[in-house]
């Protein structure tokens, strides 16, 4: 079993006027289904409302992320399954709900975690 990242920026998703309710709906049954499945991890949103930090090596803080790096921002999904092909699945039934596509992405496998 690997974790897969399913993720979308806030930017891919244009929902039209009073869809929003439905999109929320759908996509909260969605990781409603993947707990059910037993492959659900973590799912949500980055709080854009809350501005990020960097904090280097030596515990210094700075505002802002990597000055050099698109923002972070947007919805995602940490999915514990058995194969690509899965993911992909449960990536397109998510990019349904969403009304939007979605990245998918697999961690490496680190035995220690």
């Amino acid at each position: 079993m690997a974790k897969y990242l399913i993720s979308f920026p806030s930017a891919a998703m244009v929902v039209p006027d009073g869809e929003l309710g439905a999109v929320g709906r759908d996509a909260h049954a969605v990781i409603e289904e993947a707990k059910a499945a037993g492959v659900y991890v973590f799912a949500g949103g980055i709080d854009e409302s809350v501005p990020p930090v960097l904090v280097a090596g030596d515990g210094a803080v700075a505002g802002g992320g990597y000055p050099w790096a698109p923002p972070l921002d947007g919805g995602f999904a940490v999915l514990e399954l058995a194969s690509r092909e899965d993911a992909v699945a449960w990536a397109a039934r998510i990019a349904k709900a969403c009304r939007c596509a979605q990245e998918l992405r697999m961690f490496m496998f680190d035995p220690q975690m």
